[in-house]
């Protein structure tokens, strides 16, 4: 299984208590294709350089997580269909480096 780091952009509309329940979905759908959410983190609202299909701004999040690469364009695909997601980029996080002990 390869480490993920997703940014997902949400609508600078969606209250708190509706940005609870999509990130709930996100992390469904990261569970359901296979994988394992790590970490999530909150980085708030964030307004664009430009307007982009006519939003000025939205809300940021990174979720950290595991799943096997050849179920990573299921993932990609599933959340282009859900709604509530304004924008996502996956990167594969790099791992982590363990130096040698002197």
């Amino acid at each position: 299984m390869n480490k993920y780091e997703a940014m997902i952009i949400f609508p600078e509309s969606l209250k708190e208590e509706q940005l609870d329940g999509s990130l709930d979905k996100v992390v469904a759908e990261i569970e359901k294709t296979g994988g394992k959410v790590d970490a999530k983190t909150r980085l708030g609202r964030r307004s664009f350089a430009r307007r982009m299909d006519k939003q000025s701004g939205g809300q940021y999040m990174v979720v950290t997580f595991r799943l096997d690469g050849g179920k990573l364009s299921a993932l990609q695909g599933r959340f282009k269909l859900n709604e509530e997601i304004f924008r996502v980029q996956i990167v594969r996080a790099p791992e982590a480096v363990v130096a040698a002990g002197k």
